[in-house]
């Protein structure tokens, strides 16, 4: 199993199906996580999404856990955030999510918390290091079919009532918040145009990732045919959020935080955001302009979640669509929850949604850009550009290197789900966000990673 340590990442456990993960495997996971939960008899939540694996995945799971003594609550196929909604709905141990986010249809994965925090780091490193140990006896827990859908639907759409009607495009893409998205956002009062809201974990239209620009044409081009207010896309989980203005221009999970916290400062006068390295400077700018409290911090859903429970903010976000709400709902990611509540923004003003977000388009920037690299050289380049570059510039390195340059910034950070450097480059103009570009390109080419 040496082969394979490297699924075991820093903030959930992620592999391809059949050579890195198996239904033995996820046995071994199962008992490893009972094992290690400080409850004798963990009540714990179990969901999974609908990918073609993870009926199976989940099965040896959920075996391992109640070897190891646990009482499982199986809420059978649902999306991500149901899971963290029925943990702190069910007052459970800790919850467990099969799946493969994002990523492409033969991969899947485990998300995990447990006595309502992140389960990452340490504790993921834990798991792998006692996965072989031999079984106890007389640990013999049991399984529940629970089905929570109707109350989760309930209580997320009982929170917002639209007062003004908004035409959504909503655009799934065949993830598992098919199952609930457009219910939610017609039962709040929208007009929903449904694309690839049919479950399909084969993902047969387009991969499920709205920070990818191709990913959305068909959201930007059903946005314009149907002349609608704004379109709405999920990952495969439904734990993150992308959009698109009615004009068809897409709006960055930074600017939607951002909307969102000063939709929330309006209201309450005060209140602390956290936003990760990824995001726009504008972020931080406009929120504590308005008063606000903002702090960057590092990338990833867990990291993220475990930093606003310690500063206690009201939200916190990412660039990738991760949007966490602890004011007005129960602080963890809900793309589902986070469409209804950019609608009742939108709904609330005499503003459209494009006008609302060109107000803050202020600095020249570029999408999340992946670049390919094998696992093994992804620390040996961030060591190199850390020392390089920090010896020309001034470098934030709280996660990766964000180097602040004149006018702008340029980063370099090593994905933690996939064997990819991510880059993301913002200047003031166009001029110097093309020199910024092109200074970090050019050194990377010069350690032989190839930007396409």
């Amino acid at each position: 199993m040496t082969n394979i340590e490297h699924i075991f990442r820093k903030y959930d456990i992620r592999g391809i199906v059949g050579t890195e993960l198996s239904s033995e495997l996820m046995e071994k996971i199962g008992f490893a996580f009972g094992r290690l939960h400080p409850r004798q008899v963990p009540q714990i939540v179990i969901g999974r999404d609908n990918r073609p694996s993870s009926d199976y995945l989940t099965e040896g799971l959920i075996a391992g856990l109640i070897d190891a003594g646990a009482r499982v609550l199986d809420l059978g196929t649902v999306p991500t955030p149901v899971v963290y909604w029925a943990e702190k709905t069910m007052e459970a141990d800790a919850g467990i999510q099969v799946t493969g986010s994002h990523n492409p249809s033969e991969w899947n994965g485990v998300k995990m918390s447990s006595l309502g925090k992140p389960f990452y780091g340490k504790d993921i490193q834990n798991l792998w290091k006692i996965l072989e140990e031999k079984r106890g006896e007389g640990r013999v827990g049991q399984r529940l079919a629970v089905d929570v859908i109707d109350d989760y639907i309930r209580d997320v759409s009982g929170r917002f009532s639209l007062e003004k009607p908004l035409k959504v495009v909503l655009d799934c893409g065949n993830g598992v918040g098919s199952l609930v998205g457009v219910q939610i956002l017609e039962t709040i009062g929208a007009e929903v145009v449904p694309i690839h809201c049919v479950s399909d974990g084969t993902f047969p239209n387009h991969h499920p990732d709205p920070t990818v620009d191709e990913n959305l044409e068909d959201l930007i081009d059903t946005v314009k045919s149907e002349e609608a207010d704004l379109g709405i896309g999920f990952d495969g989980d439904a734990d993150r959020i992308g959009a698109v203005d009615g004009e068809g221009n897409i709006v960055r999970g930074d600017l939607l935080l951002l909307l969102m916290g000063l939709d929330m400062l309006s209201q309450k006068g005060h209140g602390k955001m956290i936003f990760d390295v990824k995001c726009s400077q504008i972020v931080k700018d406009e929120f504590t302009k308005k008063g606000g409290e903002a702090i960057m911090w590092k990338t990833g859903h867990s990291l993220i979640k475990n930093k606003m429970a310690e500063e206690n903010a009201d939200l916190a976000g990412e660039m990738s669509g991760h949007i966490f709400f602890a004011d007005g709902y129960l602080g963890f990611d809900d793309a589902l929850y986070s469409a209804a509540r950019l609608l009742d923004v939108v709904a609330r003003t005499d503003k459209s949604f494009a006008q609302i977000a060109n107000q803050y388009k202020v600095y020249q920037s570029t999408p999340e850009i992946r670049i390919e690299i094998p696992e093994t050289r992804k620390k040996e380049i961030m060591d190199a550009a850390a020392e390089h570059f920090g010896g020309l510039y001034k470098v934030v390195d709280i996660d990766g290197v964000r180097i602040v340059f004149e006018g702008g910034w340029g980063l370099l950070r090593a994905s933690n789900t996939q064997p990819v450097l991510v880059a993301r480059f913002e200047a003031e103009s166009s001029d110097q966000l093309n020199k910024i570009r092109q200074e970090i390109e050019g050194w990377l080419f010069n350690q032989g990673v190839s930007v396409e």
